[in-house]
């Protein structure tokens, strides 16, 4: 993640969304249709119960975010941890959707915006708090699916930052400014 400077807390907060809905999808590219609805145990999530889980959570924060509380009545969050959808493109649909709904609702805010009062479930948030909960919870996700993609990729697995013993070669690309985007 290249950083852009910023005293922006909007733009900041975007930009790390973009980042780590980039770094699991990056993760998920590397694993076979089948390994994303593999749980290691029988206490685990797949990667698509995450994302599903995920998706169902974005669809009720973001969905009216300022005008109503972020749990909706329609939820019904127990379901999003069985039966995902059945296939790749489905998942990607679901999870393309609750970004969408992310990025519709935090892109038009303004910095006036951010002291406003919003509730999930019935306790009140400012938006900071609000966006700050979600940017939390969401980084903790894509960390599971990270972890379950490298598990399941393994031996063919491309890593997504700095490779395992390689940070002197990188922090001398960085310092002379060759380093790619990661």
């Amino acid at each position: 993640m290249t950083l852009n400077f910023t005293t922006s807390y909007l733009e900041d907060s975007l930009s790390l969304f973009r980042y780590y809905k980039t770094l699991a999808e990056r993760a998920m590219e590397q694993v076979s249709d089948q390994d994303l609805f593999t749980t290691l145990d029988k206490e685990a999530n797949s990667i698509a119960v995450i994302v599903k889980h995920m998706a169902g959570n974005m669809r009720s924060r973001w969905t009216d975010f300022l005008t109503t509380d972020g749990e909706k009545p329609s939820r019904d969050r127990d379901r999003e941890f069985i039966d995902p959808p059945e296939t790749r493109a489905a998942l990607m649909d679901a999870w393309e959707s609750g970004w969408a709904l992310l990025f519709g609702a935090i892109e038009p805010l303004t910095d006036a915006d951010l002291t406003r009062t919003v509730t999930i479930r019935g306790e009140a948030h400012s938006v900071m708090q609000a966006i700050n909960r979600q940017l939390a919870h969401y980084t903790h996700h894509v960390g599971q699916i990270v972890l379950l993609a490298k598990h399941f990729a393994s031996g063919h697995w491309q890593p997504l930052s700095v490779p395992r013993n390689q940070s002197v070669a990188f922090n001398r690309s960085v310092a002379s400014g060759e380093a790619s985007q990661r």
